[in-house]
């Protein structure tokens, strides 16, 4: 990805490049700007688990060690990135993944006319061990609500690597992977959704839907305030007394990352900062 990546910057000569994030591509393309000094912009900046044994948490550390501008979902980002000594450039802008839920609402029809949890599973320290992907599936299993899992390429395989039977969990409708708004939808509806993914927790915080998600920290601390999003790793057995914890529905912000016009706010901002690259 550098290679490519600085052969287009080279032939497109951009005033800037914009990385999301914390993919590998955010981190190549934020590499390779900064290597022939084009500005690096990053929305979703001064995010932090403090777990330096996920990828993404060496992926953006390093990606706003080198941007110009860095656009912030939360104040929390803000305070992160001044511990680390980054203060110039600093927006607190909220989050456009709460724009596009907002613009998608009117399409989130339900289709399931049955209670159901809405699981998703796909880090590899939940699946690539066969002990700890059956103790999930077992716990899912023996819930007392039927389960919605669309399994992740990876998920999948590793249940057919180690030749698990999709046939013997009676009480998980496995399906294939679904686009955005299904999946949004598959969360607006559910009793609780049930996962190890990042953005998801937003979303059904944002839903208002009750979330266990299956690690040891989140970058997304706000949406532990009121019983939202619930962390359960090292004891598995407790997904079935988290489900009967109701959130506090007073401890719910309706504003959490944003009033849905980050979009606005991030393009108005990277404008005025290109006029002044002019000057």
């Amino acid at each position: 990805m550098l290679q490519q990546i600085e052969g287009i910057l080279f032939q497109e000569k951009p005033d800037a490049v914009l990385v999301y994030g914390d993919t590998n591509s955010t981190l190549a393309g934020a590499l390779a700007a900064v290597k022939i000094q084009i500005p690096v912009i990053h929305v979703e900046a001064g995010l932090r688990s403090y777990n330096k044994e996920i990828p993404e948490e060496i992926n953006r550390i390093m990606t706003d060690h080198v941007s110009t501008l860095l656009f912030c979902s939360s104040p929390n980002g803000i305070l992160n990135l001044q511990s680390e000594g980054i203060t110039k450039g600093v927006f607190d802008c909220g989050d456009l993944m709460k724009d596009a839920l907002i613009l998608l609402q009117h399409r989130l029809q339900d289709s399931v006319k049955e209670k159901y949890i809405f699981a998703t599973f796909h880090r590899p320290y939940n699946i690539d061990r066969i002990e700890r992907l059956t103790q999930i599936l077992d716990i899912l299993n023996n819930l007392s609500v039927k389960v919605i899992f669309p399994l992740h390429p990876r998920t999948r395989k590793a249940i057919n690597s180690n030749n698990l039977k999709l046939s013997d969990y009676k009480n998980i409708r496995f399906i294939n992977p679904v686009g955005y708004i299904d999946s949004l939808r598959f969360q607006k509806y559910s009793d609780c959704v049930i996962t190890d993914s990042g953005g998801i927790q937003k979303e059904a915080y944002w839903l208002k839907r009750k979330c266990i998600t299956i690690r040891s920290e989140t970058e997304w601390i706000e949406t532990l305030k009121g019983s939202w999003n619930e962390l359960i790793f090292d004891h598995l057995p407790f997904i079935g007394s988290a489900l009967r914890n109701t959130p506090i529905e007073s401890e719910y912000q309706t504003s959490l990352y944003g009033e849905g016009d980050a979009s606005g706010q991030v393009s108005k901002t990277i404008f005025t900062f290109l006029k002044s690259l002019k000057k």
